[in-house]
């Protein structure tokens, strides 16, 4: 139900999304970069209404509306027209901070593909790479490996939900600054076929053989990324502490919900200028 009204309103979730690693393999001549990445979705993110019969047009409230835009260079209405709508008043609850590195802006899009494709009484549309490289896996919003520039999606059934940290400085990384910064383009990728894991800690040790090539060219572009990591990685419990996508969002992986709580409210009594969320990554 939209705030503040009485009516029945159609509802969805944007999860925040998480790139447990990131893999840069290669670089196409038209300057995309090549990607090989294990993406799995947290129980934290934004809310959407829509109001079908409303004039077409956004709202936002919530912790982190601030800067928000409710112009048509929000993807939210780019995704109302990318489906020719010509009504339907949307409002965000915003949760997420933005541009993160945990697609909050994606997932918002991918959401609201499907809030205005279900007032239209049609299939979401499978070309929501339109409205941005990270849309397609954040439409399926289930653990996935992506690949190429992020059109070649594989499920991954059977991963242990994993116990986290989320923790984000504040501070703005340009993806662009940070893939410029990149001192080799051509790493290896995952492994062809990933193992099975049977709990969050097995998972997490074989993570740990594993990377996020954007790490250190984000953590050149601004230090504080290498803070955080540090602070995650000295939390008790912590089996991996790792940067999410681009940046600045790092998280932080444990044995069990509740060392990931304690972790959460211990960062945040320190550190009460970063954005700090225990959250379950599944």
């Amino acid at each position: 139900m939209l705030p503040g009204t009485d009516g029945a309103r159609l509802e969805g979730f944007a999860p925040a999304k998480v790139n447990l690693t990131l893999h840069v393999t290669g670089q196409r001549a038209d300057g995309y970069h090549l990607l090989d990445s294990l993406v799995v979705f947290a129980d934290c993110g934004d809310r959407l209404w829509l109001d079908p019969e409303g004039p077409l047009g956004l709202t936002v409230s919530g912790p982190r509306a601030a800067g928000v835009p409710t112009d048509a260079s929000n993807l939210i209405l780019k995704a109302a027209a990318h489906l020719g709508a010509t009504r339907g008043a949307a409002h965000l609850e915003k949760h997420l901070p933005a541009a993160a590195g945990i697609g909050g802006g994606s997932s918002d899009a991918a959401t609201a593909l499907r809030l205005y494709a279900e007032a239209a009484g049609r299939g979401v549309p499978d070309d929501g790479a339109a409205l941005g490289a990270d849309v397609p896996v954040c439409l399926r919003g289930r653990a996935t490996r992506m690949a190429g520039i992020g059109e070649r999606l594989s499920a991954l059934p059977g991963l242990p939900a994993l116990p986290a940290v989320l923790v984000n400085p504040g501070v703005d990384v340009p993806t662009p600054a940070v893939f410029k910064a990149l001192t080799r383009r051509d790493n290896p990728p995952m492994p062809a076929i990933l193992p099975a894991f049977a709990d969050p800690l097995g998972f997490a040790g074989w993570l740990n053989t594993q990377r996020n090539d954007l790490e250190a060219p984000a953590g050149e572009q601004a230090p504080v990324i290498t803070e955080v990591l540090a602070r995650l990685a000295a939390a008790e419990g912590c089996a991996l502490a790792r940067m999410s996508g681009s940046g600045a969002t790092c998280f932080g992986l444990f044995g069990s919900a509740a060392g990931a709580s304690a972790a959460a409210a211990m960062i945040a009594a320190d550190h009460p200028d970063w954005w700090v969320q225990a959250t379950t990554l599944r």
